[in-house]
């Protein structure tokens, strides 16, 4: 079954879904962040199946959120992050902050994101408004926006 293409849709959650909405997509670019570079290791980090790897690269390709490099001195292939790419950055650690706090039971073990200077872990991302205010859901209001 066919999906339904968002790219049309007004709210940006939608268009961002319609480019990066499925699990493999995702975690794809969650490898690629942490030095994947190669198709042979994204398939085997993810266990993906190669023509559902292929098309999802393709798409990402074509998404603008990888580069394909020609790897130095081989025939090899390298998908590497653009900036598109590396702007998602804060989308995974969101997801990751969510998942470490609803998806493990008490005492089950997990790989936490760790500040590569400190080997701390990150503080929990926050929104705030330009005030410096921190907000929550109730704080805020989706209004739409005139383009010119």
């Amino acid at each position: 079954m066919r999906r339904k293409s968002l790219v049309n849709d007004t709210c940006p959650i939608a268009r961002t879904l319609d480019v990066i909405g499925d699990w493999w997509s995702l975690l794809i670019v969650r490898e690629a962040m942490m030095g994947t570079r190669r198709f042979s290791e994204f398939q085997k980090h993810l266990g993906v199946a190669r023509n559902i790897l292929s098309t999802r690269l393709k798409t990402l390709v074509a998404q603008g959120i990888f580069d394909v490099k020609t790897a130095d001195g081989s025939a090899y292939q390298d998908y590497v992050l653009t900036p598109k790419g590396r702007a998602l950055f804060p989308v995974l650690v969101a997801l990751r902050q969510w998942g470490e706090e609803h998806s493990f039971r008490r005492g089950e073990s997990y790989a936490k994101l760790l500040d590569r200077q400190t080997r701390r872990p990150l503080q929990k991302l926050q929104i705030r408004a330009f005030d410096g205010r921190i907000l929550n859901q109730a704080d805020t209001v989706v209004e739409p926006v005139a383009v010119s």
